[in-house]
């Protein structure tokens, strides 16, 4: 077993890489209020920016979980972190629509390997009953950078502006990636559980993966709350700003009070879900949903700023429970031979949401004017579908895989 002291150095690690990769992420939603303006972009142009980068993520959540299964979690972690931090870097240097896409979707690619293979690193350190507590930490950094973020973006995009930043951030996680290799060492004994894992039988167990009901109903639930939740992130900036009025430091004020309070949510969740009962966990998250689509109903028509960042602040807990209740029913549910492939998997359909849902609300958008209405209706629709597939979660064949696994 790993000691507790090298398992709490790892997740320290996995933490400063989530909130570097989540910066990147998050900066661009920001960012892009420059970048439209100085390449002169309309908002369906805008909304094939903030998807691009998950077109790659998305494709490479697969093959970045089945990797981390075959090779090993703490090279692809490193090859992850590099990658992205290189187009990050690059992001600075573009020049037309086109190479800010192509560079975006590239950044995708390097960054989709990051959360299936720090799930089986989790998996294969901590013992089962701390790994919702650990996901909850390495996640939590996300919140963290959501609440920094704004009031951050808004000081460097009127400081330094949008291309030094970018190769600012790239720079970081070059570092991030030198402390991976000086730091992230795993014991012999998960060595040799990772080369047991290549062969003929981790291929028989990818395949058996991708039949397993419990599979389809995590990717549809993973699809349904990232839509939600990038839908959020990537065009609330831009809402807050066209629609309500606001300016870019009074809406960095505004989007703090949200972040934190998804690092509370992340902290409560990773407490309580070690603690609900085995199979309880569905019945949790479904009303969890309910939750998050009566509420986003209540924010779209909010009367004033005030009331919607209360709403929208809301929101965020619950969508921060269901976000960390769909990670751990695989490290709970599944063997740590396969969480790098089962996590991808499931995770594709996030991060295809991600992907679509900016784009669809840039249409949207302009289709209607400038109108967010029939956006929002679109977010409430995917909470009600989540609802649905956490409470038809099928966990006999999870409990078959556990026992071949």
């Amino acid at each position: 077993m790993v000691s507790a002291k090298h398992r709490n150095l790892i997740l320290f690690l996995l933490f400063l890489g989530w909130a570097i990769g989540n910066f990147d992420r998050y900066f661009i939603n920001y960012a892009v209020l420059s970048i439209t303006e100085d390449l002169q972009l309309s908002p369906t142009s805008t909304g094939l920016i903030l998807s691009s980068f998950f077109a790659g993520y998305a494709l490479m959540q697969i093959p970045g979980g089945w990797l981390a299964d075959k090779f090993g979690s703490r090279r692809v972690l490193m090859v992850s972190v590099l990658m992205w931090s290189i187009f990050t870097a690059m992001t600075g240097a573009v020049w037309s629509l086109a190479s800010m896409v192509a560079i975006r979707f590239l950044f995708g690619i390097g960054e989709g390997g990051f959360q299936p293979s720090s799930s089986k690193l989790i998996s294969q350190t901590f013992p089962m009953d701390k790994r919702a507590w650990a996901m909850s930490i390495m996640l939590s950094s996300g919140g963290i950078v959501s609440l920094i973020v704004p009031l951050l973006s808004a000081y460097m995009l009127t400081t330094i502006g949008w291309r030094v930043s970018f190769l600012i951030l790239g720079g970081i996680g070059i570092v991030i990636t030198i402390l991976y290799w000086a730091f992230i060492k795993l014991p012999a004994h998960v060595k040799e559980e990772e080369l047991k894992q290549q062969g003929e039988k981790q291929q028989g167990v990818f395949a058996q993966l991708l039949k397993t009901p419990l599979m389809l109903n995590l990717f549809i639930a993973y699809y349904s709350i990232y839509a939600i939740n990038w839908g959020l992130a990537t065009w609330l900036p831009t809402y807050l700003v066209n629609v309500r009025g606001l300016d870019l430091i009074s809406l960095g004020w505004a989007q703090t009070i949200p972040g934190l309070a998804m690092i509370v949510g992340m902290y409560l969740a990773g407490y309580v879900i070690d603690r609900l009962p085995l199979g309880k966990e569905k019945i949790v998250g479904a009303v969890a949903c309910v939750v998050v689509s009566i509420l986003l109903y209540l924010m779209f028509n909010a009367p004033n700023v005030t009331v919607f960042v209360t709403y929208q602040t809301i929101v965020i807990l619950f969508i921060s429970f269901v976000m960390l209740l769909l990670p751990a029913v695989i490290l709970k549910r599944l063997p740590s031979t396969v969480t790098g492939t089962s996590m991808g998997i499931a995770n594709t359909g996030g991060q295809l949401a991600g992907f679509i849902t900016p784009l669809a609300i840039g249409y949207i958008v302009q289709t209607f004017n400038g109108s967010y209405n029939a956006a929002f209706w679109m977010l409430i629709v995917f909470g009600i579908i989540c609802t649905a597939s956490l409470l038809t979660l099928n966990f006999k064949k999870g409990e078959l895989l556990q026992a071949n696994g």
